[in-house]
């Protein structure tokens, strides 16, 4: 459907979604602007525009965009994140999804549903405990926050257990893809299976008995453990004790590697059977698994720790023991041993999870690896060279390339070796090239960008990191590559006092004949090899000379006591991106104002910041049209008759995380593009260094205007948001399917192998 690749909405005036999702113009008032089907009634778009432009209210009333807000006009992140994770659900639970990419896909809700506890969770418990104010604009009141999170959850883990269960666990077998109970395998297999517990698993097992000499003990974030209750079959009561799953070797063990198809054991059912050899001479009553998951927010005093690298490593020894918020247990648990588990733990009862088949269905991705069945996912890719980077016969240099114009690169449909990678590889290589500077916030275990910058660094190049330590969960991966730039001789630096550089910006300063010339990445997603293959993000690389001259004061900030704040091309968080943005959504309400179009399109991941979401339910009311297309939480409510019925909401999920952060003002015809690192949330608008840079190159914007339109074609499909806060799924039918966008995207750079 090639039609999705070119723009919809006309330039000559104010655009407009008609019946078919199609921008239209919009007629003066006295054209009797009809109702769009399924929309607001007429006094809702009336009272959307400017009095001056038709009939409203009295002239001594204040216009629609003036008129103050109302209290209930945000929905609540929390509940939000949630109604994400069940779009991820969704998609596990879509027929039409390959196979085993639905088992991927509940592993991807186990572990998304494990940091939403980790983190988000667990800092509504904190302030609660601590009796801090409620924060976010429905002002919902902490407990009930974490009450309607604990319903909400309950409902979600048992959507999941029986998507699994009943549904991708039989279709499974029917492919011969089998996990298997101990009832279920011959002597044979039992026999091996034995053998192989004794020499591999027996040995690293330790029960831990509970008794008045021994303490209840310790149980680790996301570990799986045996709760076992034991008795001396001569008399006495029963005792408890705790057995912990080794979490160092595979979650399935495989039955046997010699017969066709794939067998797996969950390792908790062979080492339940054997409990007899771990409490020799006792009786064993009951034995039910149960998971635990902690609180791993880490929190550094940077005023008063001299060096933030120790300090996080302290901190990080500490993380492990952060207070439990979920009990996870399995449906067949006894009250009693429940109640015991509750009470050692210290938990509320909200926070318990019966969870019906196997815990942590994270596992799954051994079962997606393992399976050698390209039949039941999704077809490979291999990514494409960005035509402006192909060499040719005659190999040309990226800094040649970029002389000639602006590369705009979207992964995973360009290739991240050939553009990002070769670029910093070129630069380390480049004897012309003086130096390199580049924030690193998350990168690969084998990094070949870290590689590149430790080559230059060896070759005499000025090489200046930044490496955020303090990237929530790839702390230990960060620490590790600050050391080892440092000892290769590059200038290593970890940012500003009390926020997270988050940016993902390069710079290359090449001495050219007389002059110095710089050149420049600036991107959307991380320095990241393995994930630029699974998560869409833009990059682009430039030899703009005010880009160039902005990284420059941007890396002077981050390394230095540089306090700047405005630049030529670029917004900068803290201090520039919610204001940049706003400002330019009040122009749009100016030129709607003014009888001209007003159009605001983003593409993020989030959108909770209460500020810039009070702008767009201005512009909407001024008669904008606001489009947005959000993965993850959005506590805006779209489509509500006097508030924002010129907004809808967009979700966009699949085989490709969408990560990148797009943000077009229609600016009356001559349409504005930025793109960058920031999403709208507190976090990034405030308590981060963010980075959006304006595209200005005319390919680069066309590109960015076919994916945006695309995007929000009524031919796409898309999960909706409506006004109460509830998400559906447009499908389609099977005589007129919808496209799915990232299908669309990978055939237009022709990455789909067959």
């Amino acid at each position: 459907m090639p039609h999705l690749l070119h723009p919809t909405a006309p330039r000559n005036g104010a655009p407009t979604r008609g019946t078919d999702g199609r921008f239209q113009r919009v007629r003066a008032p006295e054209e009797n602007l009809p109702v769009e089907a399924g929309g607001p009634d007429s006094a809702g778009l009336e009272e959307s525009l400017d009095p001056v432009e038709g009939p409203g209210p009295m002239p001594d009333a204040a216009p629609p965009a003036a008129q103050p807000l109302p209290e209930d006009r945000f929905l609540n992140r929390e509940l939000s994140w949630l109604d994400f994770n069940a779009r991820v659900l969704a998609l596990a639970e879509d027929p039409r999804t390959p196979l085993l990419e639905r088992a991927k896909f509940l592993a991807i809700f186990a572990s998304n549903l494990d940091e939403f506890y980790m983190v988000r969770v667990a800092g509504l418990k904190r302030r609660l405990s601590a009796g801090l104010p409620v924060r976010g604009g429905d002002r919902l009141p902490l407990r009930t926050q974490l009450e309607l999170v604990a319903e909400k959850t309950a409902d979600l883990a048992a959507r999941h257990a029986a998507c699994f269960v009943d549904d991708v666990l039989p279709r499974l077998a029917e492919e011969d893809i089998r996990i298997l109970r101990w009832s279920d395998l011959d002597d044979p297999e039992r026999e091996r299976l034995r053998t192989w517990f004794r020499e591999h698993i027996f040995p690293v097992l330790t029960p831990l008995a509970v008794d008045p000499a021994h303490p209840f003990p310790y149980i680790s974030g996301r570990s799986l453990n045996l709760a076992v209750s034991v008795r001396d079959p001569d008399g006495g009561s029963e005792l408890f004790a705790r057995v912990k799953v080794p979490n160092n070797v595979p979650r399935f063990v495989r039955v046997a590697r010699d017969q066709p198809g794939v067998r797996f054991l969950p390792l908790e059912d062979l080492i339940s059977v054997h409990l007899g050899q771990l409490f020799s001479g006792m009786q064993v009553v009951e034995c039910h698994l149960f998971r635990v998951t902690r609180n791993a927010e880490v929190e550094v005093d940077e005023d008063r720790d001299e060096d933030l690298l120790q300090a996080l490593e302290r901190e990080l020894a500490r993380r492990r023991f952060g207070p439990p918020v979920r009990l996870e247990v399995a449906a067949s648990i006894s009250d009693h041993m429940l109640e015991l588990l509750v009470r050692e733990l210290d938990m509320d009862s909200q926070d318990v999870l019966r969870v019906r088949g196997l815990l942590d269905l994270s596992a799954l991705w051994q079962v997606y690896g393992e399976a050698d069945r390209p039949d039941l996912k999704d077809p490979p890719f291999v990514p494409a060279t960005h035509p402006r980077l192909t060499e040719g016969e005659v190999p040309r240099s990226v800094f040649a390339t970029l002389r000639d114009g602006d590369v705009l690169v979207h992964h995973p449909y360009h290739s991240f070796a050939t553009s990002v990678q070769r670029f910093i590889e070129q630069a380390a290589a480049d004897p012309d090239v003086l130096a390199i500077k580049q924030t690193l916030y998350r990168t690969s275990g084998d990094s070949p960008i870290v590689d590149a910058l430790v080559d230059a660094a060896a070759a005499g190049k000025q090489v200046v990191v930044l490496v955020e330590l303090k990237a929530r969960f790839d702390e230990v991966a960060n620490i590790g590559w600050a050391r080892t730039l440092e000892r290769a001789g590059c200038h290593v630096v970890y940012g500003l006092v009390g926020l997270k550089t988050h940016c993902k910006t390069a710079l290359v300063v090449r001495q050219e004949g007389n002059q110095i010339r710089r050149y420049c990445h600036i991107g959307t997603g991380n320095y990241h090899p393995k994930t630029a293959r699974l998560y869409e993000d833009f990059g682009m690389l430039t030899a703009d000379p005010e880009i160039g001259a902005d990284l420059t004061d941007l890396f002077n900030v981050l390394t230095g006591y540089s306090r700047q704040t405005a630049y030529r091309r670029l917004l900068v968080a803290p201090q520039g991106i919610r204001s940049g943005l706003i400002e330019r959504i009040e122009r749009e309400i100016a030129h709607v104002r003014l009888g001209m179009p007003g159009l605001v399109q983003f593409k993020v991941n989030a959108l909770v910041d209460e500020e810039i979401t009070d702008a767009l339910y201005r512009a909407s009311r001024a008669g904008v049209h606001v489009d947005l297309l959000i993965r993850g939480m959005c506590t805006l409510r779209p489509g509500v008759p006097g508030l924002s019925e010129n907004i809808r909401v967009r979700s966009i999920l699949g085989r490709f995380l969408e990560h990148s952060r797009i943000f077009r003002f229609g600016n009356n015809g001559d349409a504005e593009f930025w793109m960058g690192s920031a999403d709208l949330m507190h976090r990034n608008l405030d308590r981060r260094v963010e980075a959006l840079v304006q595209v200005s190159d005319p390919v680069a914007r066309a590109e960015l205007d076919q994916v945006l339109t695309a995007a929000f074609s009524p031919d796409v499909d898309a999960f909706e948001l409506a006004g109460d806060g509830s998400w559906s799924r447009r499908t389609g039918t099977d005589e007129v399917p919808l496209t799915h966008l990232q299908e669309l995207l990978l055939h237009r750079v022709g990455g789909t192998a067959s």
